[in-house]
């Protein structure tokens, strides 16, 4: 029950400042002072879901520890898999120029951005073909 509280606290907390750098950026607008609004918007956006991810992972950590110790393996498992993808994608991915900039990002940037933007759409991919074979399997199972 006190942990309830704790994670309630800390999401009204995040919700708290969320809402006071909204009402600071419409205040001071968006277009004016270089951006800054944006971009301390965006940084919190970063910041809240880096911490989204790590309470996942954490809390998956922990619960799958006093549940079942030797799930842990699995998970390492998954986790290792995922970092082997991501490498695979970034060596995949071209790096190529951005159409339309007059300046161009460097090419560690280009590189990134390629990286994000093709396991974008594998993950899309990946998802649109679950929800498929989930129906498709859901109406073999009803058919029966």
């Amino acid at each position: 029950m006190k942990l309830n509280k704790i994670f309630t606290w800390v999401m009204v907390a995040m919700i708290l400042v969320s809402v006071a750098i909204l009402v600071w950026g419409f205040s001071v607008g968006f277009e004016s002072n270089d951006g800054t609004a944006t971009d301390v918007l965006l940084t919190w956006a970063y910041i809240m879901v880096g911490l989204a991810v790590a309470s996942w992972v954490v809390v998956g950590l922990i619960v799958s520890a006093v549940n079942n110790p030797k799930s842990l393996i699995k998970i390492f498992g998954i986790l290792i898999g995922a970092a082997v993808l991501c490498l695979v994608v970034y060596l995949i991915s071209p790096g190529n120029p951005a159409m339309g900039m007059a300046v161009q990002p460097d090419a560690s940037t280009l590189k990134l951005t390629d990286t994000l933007l093709n396991l974008t759409y594998l993950f899309g991919g990946l998802a649109v073909l679950a929800i498929v074979a989930g129906e498709v399997r859901l109406a073999i199972n009803n058919k029966k």
